[in-house]
C-alpha cells in the first residue's frame, strides 16, 4: 500500500492557487482512475483505490500547509507505512511552470508543507515536484505561490494534471524516469 499526498490549503478561496497544485493532482488521479468516495480522516481528505495493481490512499491534508505534517503522520501510523510507501505531490518554485520531476528525498526549499512533513516524519519521502516557475524576484514569491494560475495556464496546467494522471501506474509501481519522461512526451505532443 501507498500514500500519496497532495499539499494544498483547505477551502475553496485557494482552490486555484499555485501552492494547491498538489491537491489538483490527486483530485485528477481519483478521478481518472475511479477512486473511492471521500473520506474525512486524519485531519484532511482521504480516498483510497488502485492505481494498476497497486492499492493507493490519496490524502489531502486539511491542517493547512503548514501543519500537514500531522495529518500525514496520523495516517502513517495508523496504517503502519514506512517512508518508501510516501509519495508527495507538491508546487515547485524551482521548476519551470508544468514540469514534473520525482525526487528522493532532500531538503524542503522553504517550502512549508515539506518541512512540516520532515518535522514529523523525516525527509526521506519520494516528492512529485510540481513546476509553478519563479517570479523572478524574491519579493514577489508569497503573492506568485498564493495566487491563482492565469487564465493563459489553464491549458498547460490541464495538460500536466491529465499526464500525471495517466502515466500513475509508472509511478505506482516504481518506474519513476519513465513517469518523468512520459508525461513530458504528452506535454510535447499537447502543445
Amino acid at each position: 500500500m501507498q500514500l500519496w499526498v497532495g499539499l494544498g490549503n483547505p477551502g475553496p478561496q485557494y482552490a486555484l492557487h499555485r501552492h494547491n497544485v498538489g491537491f489538483m493532482a490527486l483530485d485528477t488521479i481519483a478521478e481518472v482512475h475511479n477512486f473511492g468516495p471521500v473520506q474525512k480522516k486524519f485531519q484532511g481528505w482521504l480516498q483510497e483505490g488502485r492505481i494498476g495493481t497497486e492499492k493507493v490512499l490519496l490524502l489531502k491534508p486539511a491542517t493547512f500547509m503548514n501543519e500537514s505534517g500531522r495529518s500525514v503522520g496520523e495516517a502513517m501510523r495508523f496504517y503502519k507505512l514506512g517512508m518508501d510507501a510516501l509519495v508527495v505531490f507538491h508546487d515547485e518554485l524551482d521548476l519551470a511552470p508544468f514540469k514534473v520531476k520525482v525526487k528522493q528525498g532532500g531538503g524542503t526549499a522553504g517550502h512549508n508543507g515539506l518541512r512540516s512533513i520532515d518535522k514529523h516524519l523525516g525527509p526521506d519521502f519520494l516528492r512529485v515536484r510540481l513546476g509553478i516557475g519563479h517570479p523572478g524576484h524574491k519579493d514577489r514569491v508569497t503573492g506568485h505561490v498564493l495566487g491563482n494560475f492565469a487564465k493563459s495556464e489553464q491549458d498547460d496546467l490541464v495538460d500536466m494534471l491529465g499526464a500525471i494522471a495517466s502515466e500513475a501506474a509508472l509511478l505506482a509501481k516504481g518506474d519513476n524516469v519513465l513517469f518523468m519522461n512520459n508525461i513530458a512526451l504528452r506535454q510535447q505532443t499537447a502543445g
